[in-house]
């Protein structure tokens, strides 16, 4: 890496597979940036500081299962593909190992800058209030000594995935108590088709979540959790197709069978070819994201453009990921012909490995076996047949159509105003006179004196949401695709709804979510299910890293009234079925809410919005409001009247 000296605006340089990246904000300074890629110190007295840098970065994420699976992944790969190599380095690696071989650090360090360090490998972005001339000449005057030794752009045309890498079986311990099925196909550099994007289009298939998917069936077995798939980028050269499922204890002793839909699902594809309005409706759902992008932290954004630079045109650097104007069917039947079980590797995750396996990972120490696929399960992924239960996906009728702004309310103050007040709810308004987006964001607080009372009222205010939040989810999976967003969780004393995106058609979305949360049927089956996930849930605390149990522990030392993991954990065993539904008619039957409109909408709306929530709680859940000396009322209407005493002076 760079030498990296604390020095004022430089924020961050960090290394990827391909690129290293950096930053600097506030007023642009050369000595503060530029000479890390012109003259670059590589002190030798900075060496031990930095290689204890790397080295404690290194141990810090041993325990990491994501890190672990992704070094296990080049750890099983070609041995002679630069893949292989281990990616973050260590005390070993560049020090110990080094000084065996009598390699000297620091020149290798400089004879990497000399060669690579070449303006046409680099990408700059500069973000600043100046006008483009003026960053021009401040860009020309800081990095035009940078210099271009027109180096070829590095690739790897050979898949580090060959023959005998494929067909594999690998069986993994985590540290986590983690159950995952990852399923992976190499495919080619897909880059190149950016304006068609094959893979995005499979991925947006395979990985759906509404009614006839893949998830939506696996789900309906009690098999699968979640589920994503798509590709995966890496480096120039070769590119992953990746499938990931987080299994429940059934779908453990059925990977054969979900592994079998999968290719049933593929066959589904194949069957039905290439559509031409799903690609236009993806297509839509991109434009639409870029159109009206929210503003992005400056740095995230400098970031991103600055790689960007590295993948498309000149002319196509902010708009090239989410451009598709070419529909490729060739190209999306190329991709799909990649995924066949002749082409497949089989990664499975659990704790019930332990002691199973046969290999270690050099670097992170995982625990693991690898196995060939048997020639007769191979088979009969070939011949998956066709399932009646899959279908495509049906029209999306989240996607936003109107895009209008209301006029601002005259004389409208700066800050949200109080336009409700009840016994039942409260809500603040303000229109956004800032950005002039067609979007919306609402935020409800509903306050109840059952929430956080003891373990085991904590236990079912949270598997009360996991399971509100597993019976929308094929619902609300449309919505999140047409930039519709939704995040319902539990607060010491409110369950607090957010609901944000674009207006148009957001209160469809919100009606959904409220009719829901007081009428939802829990299932048996899925009971148990978020059971057993939320009690991992609570378990896998004591995997996490040291620095997250000391702030947990700060929290319960300041906190009056808190709950500890291994105290939830013992009340999880009175969590019932009747209870939870017992507990619901409670939990809904008084509540106070709170609730902050924010964006493109009219007071009247707003108003409406509140109303249909009052009118379905009251009507469905017989929702009463909270005695007006319950504590919480009594605390957010004094924070309240103190707000607006202030305001009025102000």
């Amino acid at each position: 890496t760079i030498e990296k000296k604390r020095l004022p605006g430089l924020q961050r340089a960090f290394n990827e597979k391909e690129h290293l990246k950096g930053s600097c904000t506030g007023s642009i300074n050369p000595s503060v940036f530029a000479p890390f890629f012109l003259c670059p110190l590589f002190d030798e007295s900075c060496k031990d500081r930095e290689l204890n840098a790397v080295d404690s970065e290194y141990r810090k994420n041993l325990m990491n299962d994501d890190r672990r699976l992704f070094q296990l992944e080049k750890a099983t790969c070609d041995p002679n593909h630069p893949f292989r190599k281990f990616r973050t380095g260590n005390k070993l690696t560049l020090e110990t190992r080094p000084c065996e071989e009598g390699i000297d650090v620091r020149q290798e360090l400089l004879k990497f800058h000399s060669t690579y360090y070449s303006a046409n490998l680099m990408g700059l972005c500069v973000l600043g209030r100046e006008s483009v001339d003026e960053l021009t000449s401040m860009v020309v005057k800081l990095f035009g000594d940078v210099e271009n030794k027109n180096v070829p752009v590095p690739e790897f045309p050979e898949h580090p995935f060959q023959e005998e890498h494929l067909r594999r079986i690998y069986k993994v311990v985590p540290v986590k108590d983690i159950r995952r099925l990852y399923v992976t196909f190499p495919i080619p550099d897909l880059h190149k088709y950016y304006k068609s994007k094959p893979g995005q289009y499979l991925g947006h298939l395979i990985g759906h979540e509404g009614p006839g998917s893949l998830f939506a069936e696996l789900k309906a077995k009690g098999w699968v959790d979640g589920l994503l798939a798509g590709q995966k980028e890496d480096v120039r050269g070769f590119m992953f197709f990746k499938v990931r499922m987080d299994l429940t204890e059934e779908g453990l002793l059925h990977v054969d069978d979900i592994v079998l839909h999968l290719f049933q699902y593929i066959h589904k594809l194949h069957t039905e070819g290439p559509q031409e309005w799903i690609f236009e409706e993806y297509k839509d759902l991109k434009e639409v994201a870029f159109r009206f992008s929210d503003k992005e932290r400056p740095r995230d954004y400098a970031y991103r453009v600055a790689g960007s630079l590295h993948y498309y045109p000149i002319e196509e650097v902010l708009s090239g990921k989410f451009t598709m104007d070419q529909f490729r069917p060739d190209l999306i039947q190329t991709v799909l012909r990649k995924l066949t079980p002749d082409n497949v590797r089989v990664t499975v995750v659990s704790k019930s490995f332990e002691g199973q396996t046969d290999r270690t990972e050099e670097w992170y120490g995982t625990q693991y076996k690898e196995e060939a696929i048997p020639e007769e399960v191979i088979q009969k992924w070939s011949n998956p047949g066709l399932n009646p239960n899959f279908s495509l996906p049906t029209k999306n009728d989240f996607i936003p159509s109107n895009f209008e702004t209301f006029p601002l309310e005259e004389d409208a103050p700066a800050v949200p105003t109080l336009i409700k007040n009840t016994d039942l709810s409260r809500l603040w308004f303000k229109q956004d006179d800032t950005f002039r987006l067609p979007k919306l964001c609402q935020y409800f607080a509903f306050f109840s004196r059952h929430l956080y009372t003891d373990p085991l009222h904590w236990n079912l205010t949270d598997m009360f949401i996991r399971l509100l939040k597993d019976d929308l989810n094929e619902y609300t999976y449309a919505a999140e695709l047409a930039g519709l967003k939704y995040d319902i969780s539990p607060q010491r004393n409110a369950i607090t709804l957010s609901v944000r995106g674009y207006s148009d058609k957001q209160h469809i979305l919100l009606q959904k979510i409220i009719e829901k949360m007081v009428s939802f049927q829990i299932n048996q089956t899925r009971f148990d299910i978020i059971k057993e996930e939320y009690s991992r849930h609570l378990s896998n605390f004591r995997a996490e890293r040291p620095i997250t149990h000391a702030a947990f522990n700060v929290r319960l030392l300041m906190t009056e009234l808190a709950w500890t993991k291994e105290e939830l954990i013992e009340a999880l065993d009175d969590v019932s079925l009747p209870r939870l539904q017992a507990f619901r008619a409670q939990l809904l039957s008084r509540l106070h809410i709170e609730a902050l409109i924010h964006g493109n909408i009219t007071k009247e709306s707003a108003l409406s919005m509140v109303q249909m929530v009052e009118d379905t709680l009251t009507e469905h859940a017989h929702t009463k409001p909270l005695p007006p000396n319950h504590p919480e009322l009594i605390h957010t209407h004094t924070h309240t009247h103190t707000h607006t005493h202030t305001h009025t002076h102000t």
